[in-house]
């Protein structure tokens, strides 16, 4: 099939919305007979009806439901792309976000929150680090979430603005009997951790340094299942307070009295682009406050 005619696509859109032939052709300064050639002219193209006659109203036929939204779409787009470049109006464009899988929903939340008190649309995608920094580096992404800066031979145009940082703690059910020493605690507790992370490496360099052989019963990939397998007496959960935040605020979950020595920090990865999201710096900025 040959590319559209993409003025009768508009025309098609107009009259669909309008349901009535007279008054979208005086929308668009047409006359009748000259809109009702280019709808015939687009329905010859698709090889299908997009529209019949009820009564006196245009009533769309299930291919011309199928080619309004995709109408719709392609126009909102296109007011997108004129908005984004102009960085006026009130198009706003979705913010695209991507957060690494283990970092804790409760400081993507937060991070989101003014942008979700002004209505903002948001697309959220989740995923390793490696393949966010792919979507963010084409633009399919306007930020990355992560617990770790881009490795310098990714991409020089990325920047890393830390966000916040928090002391990694370990949190387990409450009323429980446990050892007074850290060393045995490592080595007679089962511990939940996060897969590859700082947080991980920082937990096993302790045990090392304390000689413990620390009893790791869960390598989870999900921040949100750590805290839930604590929740739940599975193991003690090695966190950042945010992460399980709701568990400590309701008494579900304390925080052992240990000093880890090990620091959570959360950034939010951007790259150099002439256009960005006209709603991202202040968000970067009020997250950063915050800290």
């Amino acid at each position: 099939m040959d590319q559209l005619n993409y003025h009768h696509l508009r025309y098609f859109r107009e009259v669909a919305h309008e349901g009535n032939l007279t008054r979208a052709a005086e929308r668009l300064n047409l006359s009748q007979s000259a809109l009702s050639t280019q709808i015939k002219q687009l329905e010859s193209r698709l090889g299908q009806p997009l529209f019949e006659r009820v009564g006196r109203r245009l009533e769309l036929t299930e291919v011309g439901r199928i080619a309004l939204d995709h109408a719709d779409r392609i126009f909102e787009t296109g007011a997108e792309l004129v908005a984004t470049l102009r960085q006026t109006g009130d198009t706003v464009p979705p913010l695209r976000v991507g957060a690494a899988s283990t970092l804790s929903r409760n400081f993507q939340i937060r991070f989101l929150a003014p942008a979700l008190a002004e209505g903002s649309e948001i697309v959220l995608r989740s995923g390793p680090d490696e393949q966010l920094l792919d979507g963010l580096r084409g633009l399919a992404l306007d930020v990355v979430l992560s617990t770790e800066p881009p490795r310098s031979a990714v991409g020089a145009d990325f920047v890393a603005h830390r966000l916040a940082t928090q002391p990694v703690a370990i949190h387990g059910q409450p009323g429980v009997d446990r050892p007074a020493s850290l060393k045995t605690l490592l080595e007679t507790e089962g511990f939940i951790l996060p897969t590859e992370t700082a947080i991980r490496a920082g937990f096993i360099a302790l045990a090392d340094r304390l000689g413990a052989a620390p009893r790791i019963i869960a390598d989870v990939d999900d921040m949100a299942m750590v805290r839930l397998l604590a929740r739940q007496g599975a193991g003690l959960a090695v966190a950042p307070p945010v992460v399980v935040a709701d568990e400590l605020a309701a008494g579900r979950l304390e925080t052992l009295p240990f000093a880890l020595d090990i620091v959570g920090t959360f950034y939010a990865i951007t790259i150099r682009r002439s256009y960005p999201h006209p709603r991202l710096a202040a968000l970067v900025a009020a997250a950063t406050a915050d800290d």
